[in-house]
């Protein structure tokens, strides 16, 4: 049966992203998508392929993403890096500042993951494994390697996660190697933030008094 395709694969240099119409059926994609690797298996093979799924304006519930994902899998050499959706245009108009990028994925080591804007992960970040950010970064997660957050000039901005052990943190210019003080058992979210050029770490909870913008406009 001819018509339109709905799944586009295009090549970059991290590896594959899989651009997946979002005016469709899902359970007519999911068979698009098992068609087409099915047809192009020789080009799936060799060595591991990282790949990023952009879903467009769809959004989907963890059990069709991982439906998804199931289909990549059957290609033993297919990674899957990370599964996007577009926000709500009826979310994203209101924002005047930079936009907010989620994402639920493990930043392995020799792995770099880089946006404009600002960056949610919820995942973590492995040593060896670097985020590169011009906005903020937050993390739900445990924070292992290297952030860069600012990476602009931003000096405004923060790096916060669930577990804050990284090997290096960077604001704008300013580069830090946590001392070991930084790494504590309790169980808060922590952010670190320029105070007079030097790199600073707080509970999250002391973030609407550093910052009450952020907290307003990140609805957090």
């Amino acid at each position: 049966m001819a018509g339109k395709s709905h799944i586009t694969i295009k090549g970059i240099k991290e590896g594959l992203v899989f651009l997946l119409d979002d005016g469709c059926e899902f359970e007519v994609l999911l068979d698009e998508l098992n068609t087409k690797l099915d047809k192009h298996v020789q080009q799936f093979t060799g060595p591991i392929i990282h790949v990023f799924v952009k879903l467009g304006e769809r959004h989907l519930d963890e059990n069709d993403q991982e439906r998804i994902r199931a289909v990549l899998r059957k290609q033993g050499n297919l990674l899957v890096q990370s599964i996007e959706s577009n926000p709500p245009a009826s979310e994203a108009k209101p924002l005047s500042g930079p936009s907010i990028h989620t994402i639920a994925a493990i930043v392995r080591s020799g792995q770099t993951l880089e946006y404009e804007g600002h960056l949610l992960l919820l995942g973590d970040v492995n040593p060896g494994g670097v985020i590169r950010c011009t906005g903020d970064v937050y993390i739900l997660g445990a924070l292992r390697g290297m952030v860069h957050a600012g990476s602009a000039g931003d000096e405004k901005a923060i790096i916060a996660a669930s577990s804050m052990t990284p090997t290096q943190l960077r604001i704008a210019d300013v580069i830090s190697r946590p001392p070991d003080e930084w790494t504590s058992a309790e169980p808060w979210m922590e952010y670190a933030f320029l105070k007079d050029g030097t790199m600073s770490i707080d509970k999250m909870t002391s973030l609407s008094r550093h910052r009450k913008e952020v907290m307003q406009f990140k609805g957090v």
